[in-house]
């Protein structure tokens, strides 16, 4: 049902309401506004994209599963997708899951949903840091600078 709702209504809603824009503005107003509309959408989606990623990248170095900064990559990965097909009412979905307001409520659906991101919902992360040998070249049992463990309670009861 969902893959019909995707392939076949959803291009008919987009169709109707490009021709009832073009009805209303005109057919070249409509094209010029579909294309102003991908070169906003598309500097949002460089600009979230990248300060999800810096987040994320934050939540890994700090040692944490980053499970919210999936969350918010996978929507700010699937508004790019909608700003790429042509529509305004894909590309009112996409602004939807662009903006961090809005996007928190998708994120929170999409964390509920099968009890987190897959293998991203109970993670285990491990860092550890490593000096290399010393430089005598002989290794002894202290020789290890930094290492930390995370381990999330009920990972292996899948």
């Amino acid at each position: 049902m969902a893959l019909f709702l995707l392939f076949i209504v959803a291009p008919l809603v987009e169709l109707y309401v490009f021709i009832k824009t073009g009805q209303w503005i005109g057919f070249l107003n409509t094209i010029g506004v579909m294309i102003v509309v991908a070169f906003i959408g598309s500097a949002v989606l460089k600009h979230e994209g990248r300060k999800v990623w810096v987040r994320f990248n934050e939540q890994v170095q700090a040692g944490h599963a980053p499970t919210k900064e999936i969350a918010d990559g996978v929507c700010v990965l699937v508004a790019g997708g909608l700003l790429v097909a042509p529509g305004f009412v894909s590309d009112a979905f996409a602004l939807l899951l662009l903006f961090p307001p809005t996007r928190a409520i998708f994120r929170s659906w999409l964390m509920r949903r099968r009890g987190g991101l897959g293998p991203f919902g109970r993670t285990r992360v491990i860092r550890a840091a490593y000096g290399g040998p010393p430089p005598g070249g002989r290794r002894r049992s202290t020789d290890i600078t930094d290492a930390n463990s995370t381990e999330t309670r009920g990972e292996l009861d899948r």
